[in-house]
């Protein structure tokens, strides 16, 4: 982005969205990596835009929409998995398509037709507002506090829960509470590169730190790096070739996975 255009309101925003965004896609990927609760976070994330719809067709803030339906969402799936690991697949799925449809339902009914709601489909990074950013860096604040506090035990969760527990680790707080966090990262996500690819941001710069650094907190400092320069570059590319800015972004980070896998092929 160019010194002009980063003195446009939308552009600072979009960067410092860029930055908030990084921080929790940094820090609570890993734990959704390390911990392999991907398919559960990718269920919360369809699972909220029945609280976006929800929230437009009653007039009230679609993050806020989001936030609660993601939130319970997210609660409901840890009794699912920690008391009946068997079918939590299923209800996980079924989570994730009653909110999709509950969603839709609502987009339906709502009077007009609302670019705005696509945009929580597909992300819009220009569209961010100062009110999103104080949302943010709310949750940032919160999951910063919430990970370095308990550093050691997500270590030790994430090493082998089951020897946590045998030392006296609470392990159910700490994995409901991962899957909240997600849940509001997701919420930033949503809002950014859209709850279609929302997983994808969350997942791919975990992925490429994990081939490079040896350790939880230096995978969560370089996942945070990777994911700030994919939003910047690919909202930067959107601009350029007019494209959405959540494809581009995770295109980009696709890109950068599939060089940074030959690269660790052809090292070995």
């Amino acid at each position: 982005m160019s010194l002009e255009l980063l003195s446009l309101p939308f552009a600072q925003n979009a960067l410092i969205a860029a930055c908030l965004l990084a921080i929790a896609a940094g820090v609570i990927g890993t734990l959704v990596v390390v911990n392999r609760i991907v398919f559960l976070s990718g269920g919360i994330a369809h699972a909220a835009y029945g609280g976006v719809g929800a929230a437009f067709f009653f007039g009230f803030s679609p993050l806020l929409g989001a936030g609660i339906v993601s939130v319970l969402a997210a609660l409901a799936m840890t009794l699912v998995t920690l008391n009946n690991r068997r079918q939590s697949d299923a209800a996980i799925g079924v989570i994730w398509a009653i909110g999709m449809a509950i969603g839709v339902i609502f987009a339906d009914f709502t009077p007009g037709y609302n670019g705005d709601l696509m945009s929580y489909l597909f992300g819009s990074l220009s569209a961010i507002e100062k009110s999103d950013l104080l949302v943010f860096g709310a949750i940032d604040a919160a999951l910063l506090i919430w990970t370095f506090v308990y550093y050691r035990k997500l270590l030790a969760i994430a090493f082998d829960d089951k020897f946590a527990a045998s030392k006296g680790v609470k392990v159910a707080p700490l994995y409901a509470a991962s899957l909240v966090f997600s849940s509001l990262a997701i919420v930033i996500a949503i809002r950014i590169v859209g709850l279609m690819l929302v997983i994808a941001l969350l997942t791919i710069p975990v992925w490429i730190a994990q081939s490079y650094a040896d350790s939880l907190w230096k995978t969560m400092v370089l996942a945070a790096i990777l994911s700030f320069a994919f939003i910047v570059c690919g909202f930067a590319l959107s601009i350029v070739f007019n494209v959405t800015s959540g494809a581009a972004i995770v295109a980009l980070a696709a890109l950068a996975f599939v060089v940074s896998s030959a690269f660790t092929w052809a090292r070995r």
